[in-house]
This record gives C-alpha cells, structure tokens and sequence, in this order.
C-alpha cells in the first residue's frame, strides 16, 4: 500500500512493517508481557494502518500514530479482558513445560524485561516508551494522549518502582549457574 501526500514520502506498508515492527513488539510486549498478546498488538496496529493509515496528514508522523494506535488497541484488548476474564498461565500449574537450563541462563534481558512487567501499569508504558523506544516526552505524551508534566511524573515514578524491583530481585539468592554445577 503506497500513499503520497503533498510531497511526503512514500510510505509502503512492507517497508512500515520493517522499519517499525521490533519496536511496536517491544512496547506491546512491555504493555502484555504476553508474547502472544504483543504478537496480536501489532498485528492489529497494522491492520488499522492498512484500513485508516491514509487519514494521515504527516508522514513524519507515522510512528506517533502507530504507536498510539497500539496504546489505544492494547486498552481496548484489556477493557475487553476485563469483561471476558480468562485462565491466567499460572493457573495452569503443572502442565505448564519448565524451561531448559540454558534459557534460565540468559535471562538477564528477560529479568529487566519481567521486572518492568510488575510496575504499575500507569507507569509501564511511559518507561517502556521512553526507555525501549526513545520516544521524547512530547512524543509520549501525544502517544498516551496526556500532558507532558504527566509524562515526566510517571516516567520518575516508574524509574523508581522500576529499581525497588531490581534491587529487590537481585538480593534474593540466585541459583548456581549450570558451569558450577558441574565444576
């Protein structure tokens, strides 16, 4: 799909896809913490490009727009889990596989990862969006639709839960890794 507006560039949906699909996974997943529930994010952030991206004026906008659409389709999705509520994974309890060794032992993207997962989700996607993506504070705050001073209040608010978690995880006494085990 190719739009060309009042001297813009080109913007073909495969090359959108491209250039913008890790960041929209990484923000989704950071908002789900569920890779099938981020995969569906983004799935349907782009299925909203391809129905309405053309209402876009500014295709320096493009990324704005892609991800507060995946911001409003994740409140969307949690508004209707909400009303339709589901079997949590760790309900399933033993019929869940466990995870081989050498996956536990790279896991350090993976912890920063969960332990963003258990901030408050007020604060989650501004963390995520400012940290993970770079977005400016302006920027975040057309994504979420709130002012700026509201930005910069729960990025600091989240940075600091973000930390309490670290700390906390990291005094907790960690497994051996699988190279002492054998040593």
């Amino acid at each position: 799909m190719k739009r060309q507006e009042h001297g813009s560039p080109d913007l073909n949906f495969e090359g959108l896809v491209q250039q913008h699909y890790r960041g929209l996974y990484l923000f989704a997943f950071s908002l789900t913490r569920r890779e099938a529930e981020a995969s569906d994010l983004v799935q349907q952030t782009f299925y909203v490009w391809a129905t309405k991206g053309y209402q876009l004026r500014d295709a320096s906008k493009v990324k704005t727009w892609l991800f507060s659409t995946l911001h409003r389709e994740f409140l969307k999705m949690r508004r209707q889990r909400d009303r339709f509520p589901h079997i949590e994974l760790d309900q399933a309890g033993n019929n869940v596989p466990s995870l081989p060794p050498t996956i536990v032992n790279q896991m350090d993207g993976a912890s920063v990862m969960q332990a963003l997962g258990r901030v408050e989700e007020l604060y989650r996607a501004p963390l995520a969006l400012f940290y993970l993506e770079e977005h400016s504070y302006k920027e975040i705050a057309e994504i979420l639709e709130v002012p700026m001073g509201t930005v910069q209040s729960r990025i600091a608010r989240g940075k600091a839960q973000l930390q309490k978690i670290l700390v906390e995880s990291d005094s907790k006494p960690k497994p051996p890794r699988e190279k002492e085990q054998r040593g």
